[in-house]
């Protein structure tokens, strides 16, 4: 018979502590509890203050450390940057803007940060510079707060679709099909682009590739959202987008986040309550939630403010400027009533406009909509009913005006500092119009089959409309360039991470 012996190996790993998140010890009053925290050092003073952060607030929380209780080394190792562990307990503090601190009792150093070559050191750095390390700034208090508020707003968009009884519909993000008709789309192929295979023309054999056709990133979920507005009734996409613009500019993006709701039944009206008060409720959300965050980046714009001369200085602070959008109804206007508006305006009759409003037909541009938003009405603004001409096919056709111009039942909603944030319209119901329209701007009718199908059973009044979700967050946190409200910015010539 033959003896087994089973040998048991025990393994024996230490435990990490369970931590406090500092945002939940900033309020509370358990003073003479023993805690653990852990963080990244913001600042080391005196070889006894540790301001320390670890993501969960904006603020900080000071640590006391008894320079006399702890070997010299480590206390060397408490550099900005540096990731650490503390045990101690919550005290009152006597310092100026603290309500408690945290008496060290014990400390260890998780990661260190060489503090010569850290980047992030404790002092004021300019947007640009933290650009170039992107993959660094989200340490910074201004990024802390900035993309807190856009988890903020991501989460109330799900929140106010969900309570009004949305369905969140997931469209592709590889399509055969332009929804703008722009064709500024980036290609998607599994070619080599050493070897793609031709016809005898000389075309691309899309036969040959992984879709046997050819595909690209989607620059809208809008059309595959009709399709399931007309079962569903009302719907939204909130999602990723792309275009493939050659546009290095503060207000582009490659890829960036748009929220599309397509809604049955609804007319132009409809549409622009609608997106008024997701809107408002938004930015209300932001402000209700997101005090701390708020507060800081309206110091920061004006401390910002006081370098430059009065005649550029924001007229509001920023939650001025935030509550000015939730106490004024949006102004409603015709297209025809802007330009009015415009073109007699004393920008435009002093040459000051960029580009000068010559008449009827003209395609606006951001700073005739921020000239009706701030200096006009000084309120935002819907405007409606824009030229066919200029506007995408799928658009409500109007029945043409007395002077015979034909217009479309469209709307932009257009805000202060912004310009246009919102792009919507009630969609054309009627297939022999929409057939007309395609045709006149050569969009092949049998590669939309599927999307004609729900003009042809059943087709109903609906409208629907994009916000870009970028343009809010770079509102409602008051930056002036959009790379610095999308973690990961896609840009012409850039593609980091």
């Amino acid at each position: 018979m033959v003896n087994r012996t089973i040998c048991i190996f025990a393994i024996h790993t230490k435990k990490m502590a369970k931590r406090t998140r500092i945002k939940d010890l900033l309020v509370s009053s358990d003073f003479g509890k023993q805690v653990s925290v852990m963080g990244w050092v913001r600042t080391f003073r005196n070889n006894q203050f540790i301001a320390l952060n670890d993501g969960s607030t904006i603020n900080n929380i000071q640590a006391v450390v008894d320079l006399n209780s702890f070997d010299e080394s480590l206390l060397k190792r408490i550099t900005t940057g540096a990731a650490i562990s503390i045990n101690g307990e919550i005290v009152e503090s006597l310092g100026k803007g603290q309500r408690i601190e945290i008496k060290v009792n014990s400390l260890e150093i998780l990661g260190d940060s060489d503090a010569e070559k850290f980047p992030l050191q404790p002092k004021k750095h300019s947007l640009e510079f933290l650009r170039e390390i992107a993959h660094l700034r989200f340490r910074t208090n201004t990024f802390n707060a900035v993309f807190k508020i856009r988890h903020a707003l991501a989460y109330a968009v799900h929140k106010f679709f969900n309570d009004k009884g949305f369905v969140y519909m997931h469209t592709p993000i590889i399509t055969a099909s332009d929804a703008e008709g722009a064709g500024e789309m980036f290609r998607v192929s599994t070619f080599d682009p050493d070897h793609i295979p031709r016809n005898e023309d000389g075309t691309v054999n899309y036969k040959e590739d992984f879709f046997g056709k050819a595909t690209n990133l989607t620059v809208s979920g809008q059309l595959e959202g009709e399709l399931a507005a007309m079962a569903f009734g009302d719907i939204y996409t909130f999602g990723p987008t792309f275009r493939a613009e050659n546009s290095n500019t503060t207000r582009h993006l490659a890829e960036f986040w748009m929220i599309e709701p397509e809604m049955a039944f609804y007319d132009l009206n409809d549409n622009m309550d609608l997106a008024e008060e997701l809107l408002k409720y938004l930015i209300r959300y932001a402000i209700d939630n997101c005090g701390d965050e708020l507060e800081f980046l309206k110091n920061r714009l004006l401390e910002e403010d006081k370098q430059k001369p009065q005649t550029e200085r924001s007229e509001f602070d920023l939650l001025t400027k935030l509550n000015f959008c939730l106490e004024n109804n949006f102004e409603r206007i015709t297209y025809t009533e802007a330009v009015s508006i415009l073109k007699n305006s004393k920008p435009n009759q002093k040459k000051q406009f960029k580009y000068l409003i010559e008449g009827w037909g003209s395609d606006l541009q951001s700073e005739h909509e921020r000239y009706l938003v701030e200096k006009h009405f000084k309120k935002p603004v819907i405007l409606t009913d824009y030229p066919a001409d200029i506007k995408s096919f799928y658009m409500r056709m109007n029945e043409p005006d007395t002077e015979g111009r034909t217009t479309v039942r469209a709307m932009d909603i257009l805000f202060p500092g912004i310009g246009e944030i919102v792009g919507g319209s009630q969609r054309e119901e009627r297939l022999e119009k929409l057939e007309k329209r395609m045709e006149e701007m050569h969009i092949p009718a049998e590669d939309m089959s599927w999307y004609l199908d729900t003009r042809r059973f059943g087709s109903a009044p609906h409208a629907g409309f994009g916000l870009g979700f970028e343009r809010l967050v770079l509102f409602v946190t008051g930056m002036t360039n959009i790379r610095d409200v999308i973690p990961f910015p896609r840009t012409p010539k850039n593609a980091e991470f």
